[in-house]
């Protein structure tokens, strides 16, 4: 069998809202990506947030310092 992305079966709203918990790389460690931008919003923000938290952890801290950041809500 050919190797394949997606599924049979739709996702409700299209799969976009899934929990992080739920990721299969949730605890790999976060991207350099997640890392950059997570830096910016927590020194925006005036947090201090772990540097070996996992990918899962840093989306989580993601979504929660772009609801403060007046970089996003002004968007």
């Amino acid at each position: 069998m050919a190797d394949t992305l997606g599924s049979p079966n739709s996702e409700p709203e299209g799969g976009f809202e899934r929990d992080p918990s739920d990721w299969v790389t949730g605890d790999e460690p976060m991207t350099a990506a997640q890392r950059s931008y997570l830096d910016t919003l927590a020194r925006e923000a005036g947090e201090e947030i772990p540097a070996d938290i996992n990918k899962a952890e840093a989306s989580e801290h993601i979504d929660r310092l772009q609801k403060k950041s007046k970089r996003v809500s002004d968007s």
